[in-house]
């Protein structure tokens, strides 16, 4: 039920729904799963709840073929008027129903459109196996609409069940209570007992199959790719552990990871019970599973607690950060977890290079409205917001901080929160404690400034230090074949290549790849700072594997900077248009959405 608080949260500027005025508090899904048209055929059943007495209620939508719209319950349904408004290259259209007096129950029959920017519909081509066809869905942060007429925004939330159909020899899945092994009729049925926001449903169907880890945990992947993620992903169970040691008891039931095709666009999607995973953090000695620390501590951070608005999306991912951090400390030690923070710190100073030091899109709270949201989701939400945190730990001490953030996340569970309900709860909880404490924590000045206040304490890490003690040993004249590198995790390695100059001899890159293999590392990460200095540098040993990576991986955070990278060579703009044509039907919407505008594609 909506509290007092809830009813007090800023307007959406990503939404068409009145939520104050009518909420969605439940969803009853019928989903037929066509393969052949790529198209969703779905009966949608909204129990609503009236704070007001509104005679409409407004739901957001893309694309969508509204079929009917009918009120009251299965016994006695009546078709009522509705209206679609006019289309925003955005937001998509509003969906205004008519609410006869005491509806408490809206039907609405629909269909999606082939190319729902939500979905991505693979050929068995494109899946590991190759055997079969794929689908999953992508809903953040304003693409639920895409494939459910809903209030897409992160401030309302619902309970949900379901029944899928698809095709008998696959198996589909969703962020609820999920079935282990297909059946052979193809029809599923799920439920999600926890009130979760639209961005947070999730679809997937393929030839799938599930390897349990512990009592509450498992792994579900193509059978080709499961007993790899398997073996990757066994200190699952002590991450879950571990994060409840920290802030407190899993709220969810199940965590389960399911690995997609390499075409997902993102490291990981937090889609409560399953999370989605990328292939790409398959490195085979468990060094990439931070990302998986990072989507279970959404968990807590954006699911449990959630953004109100995408304008407030920093306590989605700075929390998440600093928790991700906290996690794999208590794992696998303080000097790992400082590897972390040192590559993100990294990552943030690069993108307020890139955003510029006065841009106002560098200050924690951001104003996105008449924006794709999607351009909100960077380290300034991430990174920012995890020094906001890291300094205020440095302030008074870790276990005042983490006494506040465990009760933060169990007195606003299954809410949500935007920027100033946030900032007066931590005057009030922590800050007004100590006093003098936010004006040295400059507290505004992280929110509403760019940049990152003086006050932030440095970042180090001793492992890289020996790391950048080799790398200037060997851009001094040490051979490769002498530096100490044998015990360095992937972290290392990414360290190690960031801090090389541009460009380098092609026959010092030559050097490097003979005597570490860099060109044929199974290590995307490893891969993504390699390439960007073989581009600089000509060195063209490299060039197949470049373009075998970008033909192969969909995931955004590697593609945008490796195609920048190409475009800045002499031949750069014909090779990365050759490339992309050839590579673009293997990315979701939101990774070729974003190329598109690079590569100046209409």
């Amino acid at each position: 039920m909506p509290t007092s608080a809830a009813l007090s949260l800023p307007a959406d500027p990503h939404s068409y729904a009145r939520p104050k005025e009518v909420s969605v508090r439940h969803l009853v899904l019928d989903l037929s799963v066509d393969f052949r048209s790529h198209i969703l055929s779905g009966v949608a059943t909204w129990q609503l709840q009236h704070l007001t007495e509104a005679t409409e209620l407004w739901l957001d939508s893309r694309d969508l073929q509204i079929d009917a719209i009918s009120v009251g319950d299965q016994d006695h349904e009546t078709p009522t008027t509705w209206e679609l408004g006019q289309p925003d290259a955005i937001l998509g259209q509003s969906l205004r129903i008519a609410l006869p007096a005491g509806t408490r129950q809206v039907t609405i029959r629909y269909r999606t459109a082939p190319e729902a920017s939500a979905l991505q519909w693979l050929t068995p081509e494109q899946t590991a196996g190759h055997q079969h066809p794929f689908l999953f869905t992508q809903s953040q942060a304003i693409l639920a609409r895409t494939w459910l007429p809903c209030q897409d925004s992160p401030g309302v939330r619902f309970t949900y069940e379901a029944t899928v159909r698809v095709p008998s020899h696959l198996l589909a899945l969703m962020s609820a209570e999920n079935p282990q092994m297909r059946n052979a009729l193809g029809e599923y049925h799920f439920r999600m007992a926890q009130p979760i926001p639209a961005y947070l449903m999730a679809l997937a169907v393929g030839d799938l199959a599930f390897t349990p880890l512990s009592g509450r945990t498992g792994i579900y992947a193509e059978p080709v790719t499961l007993p790899t993620a398997t073996s990757e992903f066994a200190d699952l169970e002590k991450m879950v552990t571990a994060a409840e040691e920290l802030y407190g008891p899993y709220q969810w039931e199940r965590y389960d990871l399911l690995v997609l095709p390499p075409s997902f666009p993102f490291g990981g999607m937090e889609n409560p019970r399953l999370t989605f995973v990328t292939p790409t953090i398959l490195a085979g000695d468990r060094s990439l599973t931070s990302l998986v620390a990072h989507e279970l501590a959404h968990s807590w951070s954006g699911n449990l607690v959630t953004n109100a608005t995408w304008n407030d999306f920093w306590l989605n991912e700075g929390f998440t950060v600093y928790f991700e951090r906290r996690i794999m400390e208590k794992l696998y030690g303080r000097p790992y977890a400082d590897m972390l923070q040192v590559l993100g710190h990294t990552a943030l100073l690069h993108t307020l290079t890139e955003l510029g030091p006065a841009s106002a899109d560098t200050h924690l709270h951001l104003n996105l409205a008449g924006r794709d949201p999607d351009e909100g989701l960077n380290e300034i939400a991430y990174e920012k917001g995890d020094y906001l945190l890291l300094t205020l730990e440095h302030l008074v001490g870790r276990d005042e901080l983490d006494a506040f953030i465990k009760e933060y996340f169990s007195r606003h569970r299954f809410q949500s929160m935007d920027t100033a309900s946030f900032l007066a709860y931590l005057r009030r909880e922590l800050l007004d404690k100590f006093p003098g404490l936010e004006e040295k924590l400059q507290l505004s000045a992280w929110i509403d400034s760019p940049g990152i206040p003086a006050v932030a304490p440095p970042v180090t890490s001793e492992r890289f230090s020996l790391v950048e003690q080799a790398r200037q040993d060997w851009l001094d004249g040490t051979p490769a074949t002498l530096l100490s590198t044998t015990d360095w995790s992937s972290h290392e390695w990414v360290h190690f290549l960031q801090g090389l100059p541009d460009p380098l001899p092609s026959a010092r890159l030559a050097e490097l790849d003979v005597a570490f293999q860099l060109t044929h590392s199974g290590n995307s990460e490893i891969l993504a700072a390699w390439f960007p200095h073989t581009l600089a540098a000509g060195y063209h040993p490299a060039d197949a594997a470049l373009e075998a990576f970008l033909i192969r991986v969909g995931r955004r955070k590697f593609l945008v900077p490796l195609y920048k990278a190409l475009l800045a060579t002499t031949d750069g703009h014909e090779r990365a248009q050759a490339v992309y044509t050839q590579a673009r039907p293997n990315y979701h919407s939101v990774a070729s959405g974003t190329l598109d505008a690079l590569l100046g594609r209409s």
